[in-house]
């Protein structure tokens, strides 16, 4: 198992991709403790996945601290920090913004980098500490390239992946090593609803919707919340021993059309 012995912290553990990440991870023998700011979605996933739940908000300096102190005195250590906090956002031009679609900019902006910031500032002393120790931080292809409506999701992941090339050097001659996972599109029922009102929208079949997306992509389907865990797991584990600093694009080929 190539997290067998390890301890792992996944924070934005929610029930897509965070779900997923918590039932892999553990198949791969790690101890898993999933952190969000929704008890009754933790819970959930606990159930089914036998991680730890701690409810926490990760742009709470005092919450991010429980968080680690919870998890050293359950386990005694952390390996692995899987950062996937991001909340989801509904598409708005920066000129149609009012103030209270500003305030939730700036709250999806702090919840990505100031979130990933916090979670790295006081959890990976542990790992320096012991001399080793993997971040995955979760950003997207929009980390690169910013599309119309999506400002803060765009701005949010960028800083994540600059923020992880500069603590891939802070933190590499502790043994700390630091990476980025980037999905495309993850396919998903969201993803479906979307093709489909988009299917509405142009009175086409969402049949028609689907095959124009899924050519969009070089292998011609498009990737799953397993295909993403399983690149974060490669990450996470001893087989990416020499990794640091990059990012790993899981999205089926998007980016070559």
């Amino acid at each position: 198992m190539l997290l067998a012995s390890k301890v792992a912290i996944i924070t934005g553990a929610g029930p897509g991709l965070g779900r997923t990440l918590a039932l892999l991870m553990a198949q791969e023998g790690a101890r898993v403790i999933i952190a969000a700011r929704t008890r009754e979605t933790l819970e959930s996933i606990a159930a089914s996945s036998g991680a730890l739940a701690v409810p926490a908000d990760v742009t709470d300096p005092s919450q991010v601290r429980h968080l680690a102190a919870t998890a050293i005195e359950r386990f005694g250590k952390i390996d692995v920090l899987v950062n996937a906090a991001f909340p989801a956002t509904h598409r708005r031009n920066v000129l149609d913004m009012d103030e209270a679609y500003l305030a939730q900019w700036r709250s999806c902006v702090d919840i990505a980098a100031y979130g990933t910031l916090l979670a790295c500032r006081y959890i990976a002393p542990h790992m320096v500490a012991a001399g080793a120790g993997s971040i995955v931080n979760i950003t997207s292809m929009s980390s690169r390239m910013g599309y119309a409506g999506r400002s803060d999701y765009a701005a949010g992941k960028a800083a994540v992946g600059l923020l992880s090339q500069s603590l891939a050097d802070e933190l590499g001659p502790s043994g700390v090593r630091v990476n980025c996972v980037a999905p495309g599109w993850i396919q998903s029922e969201v993803l479906v609803q979307w093709m489909r009102a988009r299917a509405a929208a142009e009175g086409v079949p969402y049949e028609e919707i689907l095959a124009r997306d899924t050519a969009a992509m070089a292998l011609r389907r498009i990737a799953t919340e397993e295909d993403v865990a399983r690149a974060v797991i490669f990450l996470a584990s001893e087989q990416a021993q020499a990794t640091t600093g990059a990012t790993i694009d899981v999205n089926a080929g998007q980016q070559f059309h």
